[in-house]
């Protein structure tokens, strides 16, 4: 869909927005490209992603100035298991996790957090079994995402409560131990008859650019820069709300009135347009965006890397 982008004229820009279009899959996720430490239960292998910047629409700093710039490096992110029971079961992980990057879906159960059941006569019972396996951490760890596939996959991201100033990715410990407390919990069931013998186990973390629910994960990450995809109050010429995005932090919040403010976020894609190794400019520090919860179709953590 191509979007009639937000000119600004003004320091302040209010969107009243009263539809909210159909979220449409994106190929693009982020800056910093975060394959999810992964715990999978059956070699130690390594995977290779991308480092990008945020695809800002240049259209919504017309006038208070950010360019667009690409750039990619390859990273390498360890991760745990036993054994890959065949030899291209590290080739199909990938493939999951492209699939998953492509078709982010705010509450799809993988990278856009939430839980996905895929109707199976045992996804249930094993999300009830994830969600004892997690009572022995005391509170320190949550499930992001929950996943179930018809292959017989339980796909599980998680999150440590502790570590609120950053992302609240856990440590490889953190996955280590819960994908044990988990495994012990499914060998169990499995016995008993309740789930089938062949179940696959993937542990993984939600990443370090994870989404950000709205409006009750706001308070948490508020200090944190945000990417945030949302509807203008404009419309195409087909009548469909436009959509524009940018990387900001968050100024307020109204529970009340279910509307926030953010600025521009003192982040290298917003300094770009002032001159290399400048800060920004005093028309960039003053914007504003004023928006209803209901018209961000995506926000999420930005890595300024």
């Amino acid at each position: 869909m191509a979007a009639k982008h937000l000119r600004v004229f003004s320091l302040t820009t209010t969107i009243q927005c009263f539809n909210r279009s159909s979220h449409s899959s994106h190929s693009f996720f982020g800056s910093f490209r975060p394959y999810p430490f992964l715990c999978k239960l059956k070699t130690s292998q390594s995977l290779h992603a991308k480092k990008r910047e945020s695809r800002i629409e240049p259209s919504i700093m017309e006038g208070i100035g950010v360019e667009e710039e690409e750039e990619e490096e390859e990273i390498d992110d360890g991760f745990f298991g036993d054994e890959f029971e065949d030899g291209d079961a590290g080739d199909s992980f990938l493939d999951d996790f492209e699939l998953d990057e492509a078709e982010l879906r705010v509450g799809d159960g993988a990278g856009g957090g939430g839980i996905s059941l895929a109707g199976t006569t045992w996804d249930k019972e094993a999300l009830a079994l994830a969600e004892k396996a997690l009572l022995s951490f005391d509170g320190e760890l949550k499930i992001y995402a929950f996943r179930t596939l018809l292959n017989s996959t339980i796909q599980v991201r998680i999150e440590t409560l502790s570590n609120r100033l950053r992302s609240g990715s856990p440590s490889m410990m953190d996955i280590e131990n819960f994908s044990a407390a988990y495994r012990a919990e499914l060998n169990e069931a499995e016995v008993a008859g309740s789930i089938p013998t062949n179940i696959s186990l993937e542990v993984s973390s939600p990443g370090v650019e994870r989404v950000v629910q709205i409006p009750q994960e706001l308070e948490r990450f508020k200090d944190r820069p945000m990417y945030v995809e949302y509807i203008t109050d404009e419309a195409t010429a087909t009548g469909i709300p436009a959509e524009s995005d940018g990387v900001f932090k968050l100024v307020s919040y109204d529970l009340e009135s279910n509307c926030c403010t953010w600025a521009l976020a003192d982040v290298k894609v917003n300094r770009q347009k002032a001159g290399k190794g400048r800060p920004m400019n005093k028309k960039q520090r003053e914007w504003r965006l004023n928006t209803p919860f209901h018209c961000l179709r995506l926000v999420r953590l930005h890595s300024d890397i």
